[in-house]
């Protein structure tokens, strides 16, 4: 329970009095920011990875659900601001300039990319693992509970979509945005995995390419339309998914520290179960079901790569070798930004 008279950012546990991470803005913690925004974007771009991860991995997933909290409750201040404004800003830069060129690359070298992937992810644990110390015994049983979550959610994930139909319900479209948000906020989880186990995979970007093509065109009375049955139902979600889940992580690294902090954790570790290198598209025939629709000859043939279902194979020691390299390479360069971060920034509290 946190006493009155407790400062913010800390609280009384048994007794002993813990400090949060509150945001002290200093170059390393920018720095980082940038990383994991950038790191960010370039997830969401990529099929079955998380943006929370890649936060997670840079070693600002705490500062930023706490800047997300602060400002959901109105409490302003200029840290919590511009840690967002940093790590929003260089997610969209990494959207805008580099959506194509990912896309190449995960398409056409996906074993490369998510070798990449595995090494950046694997970087973040030294980062968390600091946090956590000593790993008690609460710490150690919720690594277990995050990494059998995100393992399972991995395997559930490599067997298929789970997306059914064309269209969805305002409601449905609510709980989309609600889950979406979730994912990006929580490390490991895909969020567009669950908008295709939920069914609105096909329906928010169909409404989305609708919304578009109406707002080019002119036609204000299909933008009232798509707007009122896609676009609001699933922006609403989204906002009240980030005040939500950011509150309530927050509320759970002040109470239970370890144990969350274990979870994380356990997710992240977990989440590489999702990043095997070693799966290739392959061209789907008639009768199979992507994205809550059955295909024909008609429908494959205007199918993207991307949307290819994906089949393990057996690497040559050459693309093991060189896979191992783009481990080696992602865990350098989280690596290399934890040890600046460090050096630069003792005693700063970032």
């Amino acid at each position: 329970m946190i006493p009155a008279d407790s400062a913010p950012g800390e609280f009384h546990d048994g007794g002993v009095r813990v400090t949060t991470p509150d945001v002290v803005l200093t170059i390393p913690l920018l720095l980082r920011s940038a990383l994991g925004g950038l790191l960010m974007g370039l997830a969401n771009l990529v099929p079955g990875i998380s943006g929370g991860t890649m936060l997670l991995a840079s070693g600002v997933y705490t500062h930023f659900i706490d800047s997300v909290a602060r400002i959901t409750r109105l409490r302003l201040a200029v840290a919590p601001v511009v840690l967002l404004a940093v790590v929003v800003g260089s997610a969209l830069m990494a959207v805008l300039l580099l959506a194509g060129a990912v896309k190449d690359l995960v398409v056409h070298q996906r074993w490369v990319m998510y070798s990449l992937f595995i090494g950046l992810t694997l970087g973040g644990l030294p980062v968390v693992l600091r946090m956590t110390r000593p790993l008690d015994r609460a710490a150690r049983v919720g690594a277990a509970v995050g990494f059998v979550m995100m393992a399972a959610l991995a395997l559930v994930q490599t067997s298929g979509s789970g997306a059914q139909g064309d269209s969805a319900s305002v409601i449905l479209l609510f709980v989309a945005g609600l889950a979406g948000a979730s994912a990006m906020i929580l490390p490991g989880v895909s969020g567009g995995y669950l908008l295709l186990v939920m069914g609105a995979y096909v329906p928010i970007l169909s409404g989305i390419d609708q919304f578009k093509e109406a707002l080019s065109a002119g036609d204000s009375a299909m933008l009232v339309q798509v707007g009122l049955r896609v676009i609001l139902p699933v922006g609403i979600g989204v906002v009240v998914g980030v005040a939500a889940v950011s509150n309530l992580l927050r509320l759970a690294l002040r109470r239970y520290e370890k144990f969350t902090l274990g979870v994380l954790i356990g997710l992240l570790l977990g989440a590489v179960v999702g990043l095997w290198p070693f799966r290739e598209p392959v061209r789907p025939v008639p009768g199979d079901v992507i994205k809550g629709q059955v295909l024909d000859t008609e429908s494959i043939a205007a199918l993207e790569v991307e949307d290819w279902p994906a089949q393990t194979f057996s690497p040559s020691a050459a693309q093991v070798g060189l896979s191992v390299f783009c481990i080696g390479i992602g865990l350098a360069v989280t690596t290399l930004v934890d040890r600046v971060g460090r050096s630069s920034g003792a005693g700063s509290g970032s």
